[in-house]
């Protein structure tokens, strides 16, 4: 999605800015729209939305989290109770141990909130500052980043987006209520007449239910509707990017592309389909619950042994959690034993970087409630 986006848009932009001929094919545009697109959700703990509350709540309402609050300065708080999965990809990727060394104008693309979680001034009606893209441990190298990039600045460690960003949360947005939609579907919480008549407005003149009413399968008849309906979607989305071009340029645009796109009512009625039928699922809604008991127990103990290893203390049960965590998350938190904000985004690391079944297996095992 995000190639195709990069690409329907490079093509025009380069037309529109003969000095760049040279320089970028819109292949260029579709592999940097396309990287940052993979790396989108790297930083999303287990749960999802569910485990970044889970984590936030941790330093809010837990006696070891609340702990802290004292020992750390006021940005590196605001940002441990409000923990957020775009700040966290950031990390992870330019985390020297991976050796991606992805160029700057990817980095740009994937980072839709250039500012940091403390921030007052912030203005929840600009798309670009509803949340936070870098924690303060990253602070420095995102204003490397955002100078290099001649990203605008908006105040203290605060800047415009990079245009590509746009193209980025598009592809994700077209992604997961279309492709949702379609999981829904298959999974029997959204009927197919229902799911057909969701996407009818986007597919116009193009759907034709005889032929849907033909012996194909479910799974045919899903994604030739899905595959349809991405491609109204690139086209409409990429018209939007193109008539604000201008606009992204000189950080006078800051808006959502699927927002102004002539399908929006209809996303927004196949999210609320979504969320009702979808996404409070009684599965669904059992595994968030569970995260919002793994992930604190999680920390809890972790976070313990950690101190532990930095203070030499003597408890078995933390010398052998402390044994649990990755070699160079030991050798990360022994290096500045000294300093708690730099001990908890390494445990943060090693928890928020599990899957859903890793961290619930990890949780039973440590409560000696299952050795499998």
């Amino acid at each position: 999605m995000g190639r195709s986006l990069g690409k329907k848009a490079g093509e025009v932009v380069l037309q529109r800015h003969a000095e760049l001929a040279g320089k970028f094919t819109q292949f260029d545009f579709g592999a940097v729209v396309a990287a940052a697109s993979l790396t989108h959700d790297l930083g999303n703990p287990p749960f999802g939305h569910a485990g970044e509350d889970a984590i936030s709540e941790f330093f809010l309402h837990h006696g070891v989290g609340q702990g802290f609050q004292s020992r750390v300065t006021e940005p590196q708080w605001e940002e441990l109770v409000r923990f957020e999965g775009n700040a966290q990809g950031f990390r992870i990727l330019n985390k020297s141990q991976y050796g991606l060394k992805l160029t700057f104008a990817t980095l740009g693309a994937f980072t839709k909130y250039p500012c940091p979680a403390f921030f007052p001034q912030r203005d929840k009606s600009k798309k670009s500052q509803k949340k936070f893209g870098f924690f303060e441990s990253e602070r420095e190298f995102f204003s490397e980043v955002a100078s290099s990039l001649g990203l605008i600045p908006r105040g203290e460690n605060v800047w415009c987006r990079h245009p590509l960003a746009f193209l980025v949360e598009a592809a994700d947005d077209i992604c997961y209520n279309i492709i949702d939609l379609e999981d829904g579907c298959r999974l029997g919480l959204v009927g197919f007449e229902e799911t057909v008549d969701l996407l009818a407005p986007i597919l116009g003149g193009k759907l034709d239910r005889s032929k849907l009413a033909s012996g194909t399968g479910l799974n045919e008849k899903l994604g030739t509707l899905r595959a349809m309906a991405i491609g109204e979607l690139i086209e409409a989305v990429t018209l939007v990017f193109l008539d604000h071009e201008q606009g992204m340029l000189n950080g006078e645009f800051d808006q959502s592309l699927m927002d102004l796109c002539g399908f929006n009512k209809s996303i927004k009625t196949i999210g609320e389909v979504s969320a009702r039928k979808i996404y409070h699922a009684r599965n669904v809604v059992e595994i968030e619950a569970a995260g919002h008991e793994v992930l604190p127990g999680l920390l809890h103990e972790f976070i313990q042994a950690a101190i532990q290893l930095t203070q030499g203390g003597r408890s078995r049960k933390y010398q052998n959690l402390g044994m649990l965590l990755p070699e160079e998350t030991r050798g990360e938190i022994l290096k500045h034993p000294d300093n708690p904000y730099h001990l908890l985004r390494h445990c943060i690391d090693f928890i928020s970087g599990m899957t859903d079944r890793h961290a619930i297996s990890m949780y039973r095992k440590i409560k000696g409630i299952s050795l499998v």
